[in-house]
C-alpha cells in the first residue's frame, strides 16, 4: 500500500529555514507526481510545489525563490527546503502523490496523502 510520512516541521523564526521530508513506500516513486501542499486553520488547502515523473517542477507564486522541492529516488523521499520563512508560511504541510495528474498544483488531482507536519513561523 502507498504510505507517506512527513517530518521536519517545527517552530522557526521569520527569515529562518526548515527542510521537510516525506518518506514514501508502496509505489514506484519516480513514476508518480509528487507534491507539497499546505493548509492553515480556516483556509483552503493550497499548493506549495510539485514535481512530475519527468522532473518538471511547479511552484506556487507565494513560495517561488524561497522554497525548493527535490526528490531522492534512492531513498524514495521527497524534500521541501524552505528558506526565508515568513509568518504567512505557517500551516500544516502535507505530502501527496498520484500515479497520473492533469495539473500538478491542484489538490484534487492527488490520490494519496500523508498526515502532515506543522510549520510555525513566529518570533
Amino acid at each position: 500500500e502507498v504510505q507517506l510520512a512527513e517530518s521536519g516541521g517545527g517552530l522557526v523564526q521569520p527569515g529562518g529555514s526548515l527542510r521537510l521530508s516525506c518518506a514514501t513506500s508502496g509505489f514506484t516513486f519516480s513514476n508518480y507526481a509528487r507534491a507539497w501542499f499546505r493548509q492553515a486553520p480556516g483556509d483552503e488547502r493550497e499548493a506549495v510545489a510539485a514535481i512530475d515523473d519527468d522532473g518538471y517542477v511547479q511552484y506556487a507564486d507565494s513560495v517561488k525563490g524561497r522554497f525548493t522541492i527535490s526528490p531522492d529516488n534512492a531513498l524514495n523521499t521527497l524534500y521541501l527546503r524552505m528558506d526565508s520563512l515568513k509568518p504567512e508560511d505557517t500551516a500544516k504541510y502535507y505530502c501527496a502523490v498520484a500515479a497520473w495528474v492533469r495539473q500538478l498544483l491542484i489538490p484534487s488531482e492527488y490520490t494519496y496523502w500523508g498526515q502532515g507536519t506543522q510549520v510555525t513561523v513566529s518570533s
